[in-house]
């Protein structure tokens, strides 16, 4: 029996979160990282049900272009997250689905701000593992978003 091979993404890719309302953002593919970070420029943190939910927003555009995307997810856990400049920092993480090689799954993601970043999405190991390989020399080895 043998194994599928896997997909090939370069270190920077287009994926989609169509849960929380995001047809295309560019995300850095970042086998260093253990989790995954979703910029957000709001998060307010409220109750529904007996649990902790978030509602936030964020603009999925090229530095800020394009229309304000505005969400909400019940909240999986908060737990600390050192960056690589060694600071740990207390985040919440849900869960959403991904959208990335025409495979379509659910992910872990922590939402925190990445403004100072040029990429407003870090795909991190956990959301990678089993199912791709990185060229580190290559971008965008999947191609332009597909426009809706």
């Amino acid at each position: 029996m043998s194994e599928a091979t896997p997909v090939v993404l370069g270190w920077r890719e287009w994926v989609a979160l169509p849960g929380l309302g995001i047809d295309a953002i560019r995300a850095k593919v970042d086998s260093g990282a253990r989790s995954s970070s979703l910029h957000v420029d709001t998060l307010e943190s409220f109750e529904r049900g007996g649990r902790e939910w978030v509602r936030f927003s964020l603009n999925p555009g090229e530095r800020g272009s394009g229309a304000v995307c505005a969400s909400e997810a019940p909240v999986l856990e908060r737990r600390p997250v050192t960056d690589s400049g060694g600071h740990t920092t207390l985040r919440v993480f849900v869960h959403t689905d991904i959208v990335l090689a025409g495979s379509r799954y659910t992910i872990e993601i922590n939402l925190t701000n990445r403004r100072g970043m040029l990429f407003p999405m870090l795909l991190g190991r956990t959301a990678l593992a089993g199912r791709f390989v990185i060229d580190p020399a290559a971008s965008f080895l999947l191609g332009e978003p597909l426009q809706p």
